[in-house]
């Protein structure tokens, strides 16, 4: 069926319109439907996200690889991946330190801060450092920087949610150092995930520069945040 264009005016058939691109029929705007564009626009949470996820969870490395080799139609984007986890992350934090302070008397105020104002602004912005530190011991003819950034920013994005379940053991003991549970969680996983993604070189190279990688970028964040919280 013909219909006009209420933009140019032109005649056509279909959804859209062949000289501007204009929809013929648009719908009438919603707060539900402004709702869903604004959350779509920051997070661009798409069907990919639930399969991305399993992945990272099943096969960690061999899904960065994959992504970097071209095979990416079924994947939630690295950065919005990276966005979506590290704000949900960032919210666990710091509705576990006001629910401890509020019931537990414990927690830490300046924590509750930090992780609700800066914690995300903080991992963003030392994310090319983490991914610097291993690209400076896992650079080779295949991988370049571009690449590690991709790799880390999804290893990243499981990572958060893995420390923010870890952080829930908060609730049964309230004064616990998660990091003490965090840190071997993290090397295991990292592990398993280098091995699978840089298929060159010896097992035992890939280990010791994991723990390497690790432990650096592991101090730099845990300095960082300390001194940050101290100050609020």
């Amino acid at each position: 069926m013909e219909q006009q264009c209420r933009y140019c005016g032109t005649t056509g058939s279909g959804k859209y319109c062949k000289d501007c691109g204009q929809a013929f029929t648009t719908k009438r705007l919603t707060v539900k439907g402004m709702l869903q564009e604004a959350f779509h626009f920051f997070t661009h949470l798409d069907s990919g996200f639930p399969f991305t996820l399993k992945k990272l969870a099943t096969a960690p490395g061999k899904m960065q690889l994959e992504y970097v080799q071209g095979y990416r139609s079924r994947y939630q984007k690295p950065f919005s991946m990276f966005f979506i986890c590290a704000s949900f992350a960032a919210l666990v934090f710091y509705w576990i330190n006001i629910t401890l302070i509020k019931y537990y008397d414990a927690g830490n105020s300046g924590e509750a801060i930090f992780f609700h104002k800066y914690w995300v602004i903080l991992q963003i912005v030392l994310m090319p450092v983490y991914s610097f530190i291993n690209y400076l011991f896992f650079r080779n003819a295949t991988i370049n920087y571009a690449e590690i950034v991709v790799y880390q920013l999804y290893k990243f994005s499981f990572l958060f949610l893995m420390i923010a379940l870890i952080h829930l053991l908060k609730f049964i003991f309230p004064e616990l150092q998660t990091r003490y549970i965090e840190l071997p969680a993290t090397v295991l996983y990292t592990v398993i995930t280098n091995f699978n993604f840089f298929t060159t070189g010896s097992r035992f190279m890939v280990i010791i520069k994991s723990f390497v990688t690790i432990a650096l970028s592991f101090l730099l964040a845990s300095f960082i945040q300390d001194l940050l919280i101290k100050k609020l």
